[in-house]
């Protein structure tokens, strides 16, 4: 240890040095009486080391003292002619010397502490120099710049050793900074960042009539627009004043300057600055002539100067100096909607131009400005329900006509499988048609998913297990780069959903969150229940209370732009490069979750990542009991090649299709008596003899629908079972069906063993 930290230890063991030498005195005097020689040994050794150490204390602390003497008298030279008053001061602030500044300033003030002799000097001093204190404890040194009553100041404090500390104050007047407010007579004040009153100068409180802190209660049409006329709140009434505004470096406050208005004449345009109306006077070659308060906060200008109109507002389809001119020669009248062009987010204008003939013939344009921003985003709403609706239809009209063609591919496809065995050359072609044909029917069911059109098999499923059963898929998908997290609540509820058309949604929400994360990261895939004890709306989505169980898949790629999130669900928009994506992922996922009675949300930050977050109603029955009631195996090869009797009337506009079914029922040993439409059909009834078994019959017809025929046929024949088949959703005419007794449904495209398994159930 060096005699540095040695000095510094004994000047703390300076006031126990009396106490050690006294100890030790007592030890060595009772060495003398102790009748064992060698306890008297002992007791006098320890107490010689005491003295000795009593008088190293008392050396060492002397020199510490004259060190530090020393080092105070070289501050006290350097600072003692300083223009600045400087202070030292001790860790309780206790100021031990000031130079000759602070003594003309403040008076002597030694033995005191330094908040007494500024406690008057600014706002909230305890506070400051206990921060500046800690932070030169920290670092050594610490500024920092206060705004006094008159002008600003400069506070510096230096550590001196380790429990000293040298404090300057330097008016930054000195500097060429701000003016004394009160040397001035133009009313002014000081803002802090955050717009609270710092400093109000004396000629400004006499206007005013006292000293104010929140600026609200002083001008009575805030926000501050430099260079308008602003309104005070004088103690004699209403006060108009011009107001100037200067910023004061990067602390962000500011300087207010008021340059009242003695004789505001109403005559004037700024008169209008009270109008809650937006006005513009424009002149013939477009030039703003005048402007008012609620004109520019509308188009976001501090002041109209040197601007023109077509530099504010833009989206007419033409110059806006045309659109100028035409209304100046009394050619057009009719409002213009436009987007303003300098606030940051999308503000859209209604401008309605008026011609004024002034003396002389002089023309000059009255425009007034109507904020239409929310109109038009009701109309954007309006055109994006109008073309969602269209999608849907097209998309609805495009799966029946490919559910159809499926329905004969796959169906014809089943039938040469059946002549075919495993050895044959041309049974994995057969296979390969049959596996192609199920793809096309997948790729139809995502058409179906986003205008929520398709068929839904839903049961009561865990979430758990069948994200278990999916994690080797999705391990699969995302690759090596990315690593695949599955985090679910213990006591996750059941839920009942289509478990297939869950686990696209799955599949595609992590195929998105890898392909935002190219160079790799982590995906998400949480669990848990949520209770809403009341509702709540987001996204114009309403969530009813209840109880809920929550997905969310999050990730750490590049996230989504503000301005393309509302827009992801939508079909046929990506944010990927050409043939990287075809759009109908998020618009697949949106559709599914709303059919199963469930809600989507996204939140993204750009640079951190997207959550996908999915509510879906919890089911209140136990999942193992509905799900294995709700599973029940189809039936066999064995139970399917049964032979059946019966007679079947199959009604079916698409002759592929009809082709397809007679025969698949025919080779189950029914007979089938065919017809081409509904009024065929009905003609084929009208034979009493005739007796029918089940009606197999297509929704969707020419001329009469299937539930329209097959409930005029029950009315001779009330005992048929019937069997519908259509290549549109089961809800486009599920309210008809409800009415017919014993019918079931079977979607398109179907396979032979679905088909010839259906009839077989009605006929049991």
């Amino acid at each position: 240890m060096t005699a540095g930290p040695l000095s510094k230890q004994a000047g703390r063991l300076a006031p126990y040095s009396l106490a050690i030498a006294l100890g030790g005195a007592v030890l060595c005097g009772s060495a003398l009486v102790i009748p064992l020689p060698r306890l008297g040994v002992m007791a006098f050794a320890v107490g010689a080391v005491l003295l000795w150490a009593a008088l190293l204390v008392t050396l060492l602390s002397n020199r510490q003292k004259r060190m530090q003497r020393r080092l105070y008298a070289a501050l006290s030279a350097f600072v003692a002619n300083d223009a600045a008053p400087s202070f030292t001061t001790d860790l309780n602030g206790v100021i031990g010397y000031e130079n000759r500044a602070a003594v003309a300033r403040f008076g002597g003030r030694g033995g005191e502490t330094l908040l007494a002799a500024l406690e008057d000097l600014f706002a909230a001093p305890a506070a400051t120099l206990s921060r500046l204190q800690s932070r030169a404890l920290a670092k050594g040194a610490a500024r920092e710049d206060v705004v006094m009553r008159h002008g600003h100041m400069r506070l510096a404090v230096h550590l001196i050793g380790e429990d000293g500390f040298l404090w300057r104050l330097e008016d930054m007047a000195e500097r060429g900074g701000a003016l004394d407010g009160d040397a001035i007579s133009l009313p002014m004040l000081t803002l802090s960042k955050n717009n609270t009153i710092l400093y109000m100068n004396e000629p400004l409180r006499r206007l005013i009539g006292h000293r104010e802190k929140a600026l609200d209660r002083m001008i009575t049409d805030l926000p501050i627009r430099p260079g308008d006329v602003h309104v005070l709140a004088g103690v004699e009434g209403r006060v108009y004043a011009r107001v100037a505004q200067f910023q004061s470096g990067e602390s962000g406050r500011k300087e207010l300057y008021f340059l009242p208005e003695t004789t505001p004449n109403v005559g004037e345009w700024d008169a209008f600055d009270a109008l809650p109306v937006a006005l513009l006077k424009v002149a013939v070659d477009g030039r703003i002539l005048q402007s008012n308060r609620h004109s520019r906060e509308l188009l976001s200008i501090p002041t109209h100067d040197q601007l023109s109109l077509s530099d504010l507002v833009e989206g007419l389809g033409r110059p806006v100096q045309d659109w100028v001119t035409d209304v100046a020669m009394g050619r057009a009248r009719k409002p213009e909607f436009v987007r303003a062009s300098r606030p940051q987010n999308d503000t859209f204008l209604q401008i309605t131009l008026n011609r004024v003939e002034g003396q002389k013939g002089h023309i000059e344009l009255i425009a007034v400005l109507s904020d239409a921003t929310e109109l038009k985003s009701l109309e954007a709403q309006f055109v994006q329900s109008q073309k969602m609706q269209a999608i849907g239809q097209l998309a609805g009209g495009v799966a029946h006509d490919f559910n159809n063609l499926l329905t004969a591919i796959s169906g014809h496809c089943d039938l040469l499988l059946l002549r075919h065995d495993k050895a044959d050359p041309d049974y994995s072609d057969l296979v390969q048609i049959h596996q192609n044909a199920n793809r096309a029917a997948s790729l139809v069911g995502q058409l179906l998913a986003f205008s929520r059109k398709q068929t839904l098999k839903p049961e009561v499923i865990d979430l758990r297990d069948t994200l278990s059963d999916l994690t080797h898929l999705l391990n699969r998908l995302v690759g090596e780069k990315v690593a695949l997290t599955l985090n679910h609540d213990a006591g996750l509820l059941p839920i009942r959903v289509d478990k297939r058309q869950l686990e696209q949604v799955i599949m595609n929400l992590v195929v998105n969150a890898r392909d935002a994360m190219p160079s790799g990261g982590e995906i998400k895939v949480e669990t848990r229940n949520e209770v809403l004890r009341e509702g709540f709306m987001r996204d114009r989505a309403t969530l009813p209370a209840g109880e809920y169980v929550m997905v969310t898949v999050s990730d750490q790629g590049v996230g989504i732009p503000p301005e393309r999130l509302q827009k992801v669900f939508e079909p046929f928009y990506t944010t990927k490069r050409t043939g990287e994506g075809t759009g109908l992922g998020l618009s697949t996922v949106y559709g599914i979750i709303k059919q199963t009675g469930g809600f989507i949300f996204v939140d993204s930050v750009v640079g951190s990542g997207t959550a996908f977050t999915i509510y879906l109603p919890a089911h209140t029955a136990r999942a193992e009991a509905v799900v294995e009631a709700a599973s029940k195996p189809l039936p066999d090869v064995a139970t399917q090649a049964v032979r059946g009797s019966g007679v079947i009337l199959l009604v079916e506009d698409e002759a592929p299709v009809r082709a397809f079914a007679s025969r698949a029922l025919r080779l189950r040993g029914y007979t089938v008596i065919e017809a081409e439409n509904a009024e065929e059909a009905l003609e084929t009834l009208e034979d009493g003899s005739l007796h029918i078994d089940v009606f197999v019959s297509d929704v969707i017809m020419p001329g009469m629908d299937g539930p329209s025929w097959v409930s005029e046929a029950l009315k001779e024949r009330p005992g048929v079972k019937v069997v519908f088949v259509s290549g549109y959703a089961e809800d486009h005419f599920s309210e008809q069906q409800s009415r017919i007794p014993n019918s079931t449904f079977l979607p398109k495209p179907f396979s032979l063993s679905e088909l010839t398994a259906t009839v077989q159930a009605q006929f049991h």
